[in-house]
């Protein structure tokens, strides 16, 4: 934050940037996998920043939320049981529970320090967690993969970009072990 602004320039996206005004910082730290920020923005609500990369803001949360959990349900003619890779902000869980036909909700997230930050910061983001559906383990998505074989109907990773501690997530290894675990709705 330099001046009252945030600015997000990164390297997936040469050439570019995005701004937002800040009001008021709410928490920043280092966790043990990224730097945390949470800002008040001037237009644009609480806004969540990993290593410097925007992953989430409450005025537009909405749109990446709903397409990344909707249509993979609605593709789904009866799902069950939905895993999600990342998603520590909970606005995911939040519309799978939306889901009558889910009997069950299982959230991998490497950072217990995004979860917190979103229960405190994003309430309606995280009020995902609240669904007695979910179940919550905090550990690296590669290897829960890896450790749990079990079924799922659906999984979605919900995950930062392809550097730091969710470029994994994107390797061929980690979606060779989605693919062994996944109940294909075919069969």
């Amino acid at each position: 934050v330099k001046d009252g602004w945030f600015h997000e320039r990164g390297e997936l996206w040469k050439g570019q940037a995005m701004s937002l005004e800040v009001k008021n910082i709410l928490a920043h730290y280092r966790s043990d996998y990224q730097d945390i920020l949470v800002f008040e923005s001037t237009n644009h609500g609480n806004v969540l920043v990993l290593d410097g990369v925007i992953q989430v803001t409450e005025r537009d949360e909405f749109s990446y939320q709903e397409m990344i959990a909707h249509i993979p349900l609605y593709a789904h003619p009866n799902p069950k049981k939905v895993l999600v890779i990342g998603g520590g902000d909970g606005g995911v869980l939040r519309e799978i529970a939306k889901h009558e036909s889910v009997e069950e909700i299982v959230i991998c997230e490497i950072d217990k320090g995004v979860i917190d930050v979103s229960k405190k910061y994003l309430p309606t983001l995280a009020k995902g967690y609240d669904d007695p559906r979910v179940t919550v383990h905090v550990m690296d998505g590669a290897k829960f993969m890896e450790e749990n074989q079990d079924s799922f109907d659906v999984i979605i990773t919900d995950s930062s970009d392809p550097i730091g501690p969710a470029s994994v997530l994107f390797e061929t290894p980690f979606y060779n072990v989605s693919a062994c675990v996944f109940v294909c709705f075919l069969r």
